[in-house]
């Protein structure tokens, strides 16, 4: 999510993600990440993402590689006081398949005629800086920071894909019983101008065998849409309810989440199952002295 991330923590990080929503519905959005990132020597970090991206007769592929240098301002060894710059770049591939379409006039749409695959690849960058102080810490990325041309459909498609992403939380408790980390993330969508905000909290409790933790999130949008409900005018904003649950064993890590669609209008009672599996590699000892679980 955030660039200037890559190789803070204190373990290399390899994660693979699949994400299935609206069960039981033919052709739903589906998503599968592979991603890894580490550091490189004492400031730096490197990472890379492999995307499949599928929702009906649409998909895209993609990989990215990232880099981060991390400026540290601490007093002494074992306190966080660190300032990270990352860019994130790549190429992604998005296809339309038209080969399962049924044309009953050929001259009716121009734009499709439902006998090819659809293709356009584009390069975009990601950039960001991450500040993280103790057990406090605040990011900001800009996704798609690039225009770009795409004209997988028509030569008009827009070509201002940037989202401003703003997350800021802090971690607190102890780490015998229970350690909680409330936070809150801001989306603003330039094309759209479509406005988004999460509000969370997520609970860590050691346990002999290893970290269980889980948590609650909440995401709101903050414009509507109105639709007609008997004889009146109703409006609805786009609102999604969360919750996570994760184990830590060793090295290895395990979570499961689960969103649902909030509201009177939606497309299906089915919500958006995600299972993310992980491995640690290459890691060193806890250097700070903090409540600060994605550096430590």
């Amino acid at each position: 999510l955030h660039p200037s991330m890559a190789g803070a923590a204190n373990c290399a990080k390899v994660r693979l993600t699949a994400r299935q929503q609206w069960l039981g519905q033919e052709d739903a959005p589906a998503l599968q990440t592979l991603s890894f990132n580490g550091s490189l020597g004492e400031r730096s970090g490197a990472g890379i993402i492999l995307i499949n991206d599928k929702n009906g007769y649409h998909s895209q592929k993609g990989v990215r590689l990232t880099y981060a240098h991390h400026l540290m301002f601490s007093r002494d060894k074992v306190d966080l006081n660190q300032l990270s710059f990352g860019i994130s770049a790549g190429f992604a591939q998005s296809l339309l398949d038209e080969t399962d379409f049924y044309i009953a006039n050929p001259e009716y749409d121009p734009i499709i005629n439902g006998t090819i695959e659809q293709k356009a690849s584009y390069f975009n960058v990601d950039i960001g800086a991450s500040y993280n102080y103790l057990d406090f810490y605040v990011h900001a990325t800009v996704k798609n920071a690039l225009a770009s041309d795409r004209k997988l459909y028509t030569d008009r498609e827009p070509v201002d894909l940037k989202r401003l992403i703003l997350n800021s939380g802090y971690t607190f408790g102890d780490e015998e019983t229970i350690m909680w980390e409330p936070s809150f993330m801001f989306q603003y969508v330039s094309q759209t101008k479509e406005s988004l905000i999460d509000l969370n909290v997520k609970a860590y409790k050691t346990l002999a065998t290893g970290t269980l933790w889980g948590g609650l999130s909440y995401r709101r949008s903050l414009d509507g849409a109105q639709y007609i409900e008997g004889n009146s005018v109703a409006d609805q904003k786009l609102q999604y309810i969360t919750p996570i649950v994760g184990f830590n064993f060793n090295n290895f890590m395990l979570s499961y989440t689960y969103s649902h669609l909030l509201g009177n209008v939606k497309f299906d009672t089915g919500g958006f199952h995600q299972i993310t599996l992980g491995i640690n590699l290459f890691c060193k000892q806890e250097k700070y002295d903090c409540n600060c679980p994605a550096v430590n």
